[in-house]
């Protein structure tokens, strides 16, 4: 039995299915030639001829002619900024990241869920040659980051599990990588207890992060913000540091979306 069905989540219509899945590949690999999408996909050279055809056509996909490779078209990034909430958002707390990543000297991210996954709104990178390295829109699979925990665990539990399930089997992305549902439920309740999560090597070997949820003036979880540090300079001293600057961080985005300065 699939996972759709073991949770009762409606059969995917395939040929909508294929485009999210193009646009999501293209979104994390910019540029890619047609046989290069038809093999990553695994779709019929035919199938994929007609989808990639209308997307480029629909102004969802661009076409170099000299190069014939396709990347992410101009209409995505249309639809994009109409959700004004979530730029709004980006650009009240991006400040309070500056500053969190000056204090830290380590990179800050701030991400949003979305289904099972955590899409990356705003980056500050550390000064440090030795630093994560991410972008703006990347997608991660939410239990294999400290933000993704956060962002589940503010869900109501029944809600964060189905949409675990929805997403086994969960992938190891390390050895650290907490794979079982049951197990990362009783990890959520951790975090839902302390207030912030942890990554230890989860997403990455040799990286960690703490994270902690951004509340609006309703109480609502609407991000979650992280500050993440190669294990190389990690330790207890850093840690509580890091966490001490990321809770005043967080407690002044509170300040500024519980003021009415967010949509």
């Amino acid at each position: 039995m699939s996972p759709r069905e073991r949770t009762g989540a409606p059969a995917a219509v395939k040929s909508a299915d294929r485009v999210m899945t193009i646009l999501d590949l293209l979104g994390e690999r910019h540029a890619m030639t047609f046989s290069e999408i038809a093999a990553a996909l695994e779709l019929p050279k035919s199938s994929a001829h007609s989808l990639l055809a209308t997307m480029t056509e629909r102004g969802y996909l661009e076409l170099d002619p000299e190069r014939r490779t396709y990347r992410v078209g101009i209409r995505v990034w249309q639809l994009a900024r109409t959700r004004r909430d979530i730029e709004e958002l980006r650009v009240l707390l991006e400040p309070i990241m500056d500053r969190l990543g000056a204090e830290t000297t380590e990179t800050v991210q701030l991400a949003r869920l979305e289904g099972s996954e955590v899409v990356y709104l705003a980056i500050i990178e550390a000064a440090h040659p030795m630093k994560l390295m991410s972008t703006v829109g990347a997608r991660l699979s939410a239990h294999g980051s400290g933000v993704g925990k956060v962002l589940l665990a503010a869900l109501h539990p029944d809600d964060a599990r189905a949409r675990l399930e929805r997403a086994v089997p969960l992938t190891a992305l390390t050895e650290h990588t907490i794979t079982d549902p049951d197990q990362l439920m009783v990890e959520l309740e951790r975090v839902r207890k302390r207030g912030y999560a942890t990554d230890q090597e989860e997403f990455a070997v040799g990286l960690r992060c703490v994270a902690m949820p951004v509340v609006d003036g309703d109480g609502r979880t609407v991000a979650a913000m992280s500050v993440s540090i190669p294990t190389p300079r990690w330790s207890r001293e850093v840690a509580a540091q890091a966490r001490e600057a990321l809770a005043e961080a967080t407690a002044c985005a509170h300040g500024l979306l519980a003021g009415g300065r967010s949509g």
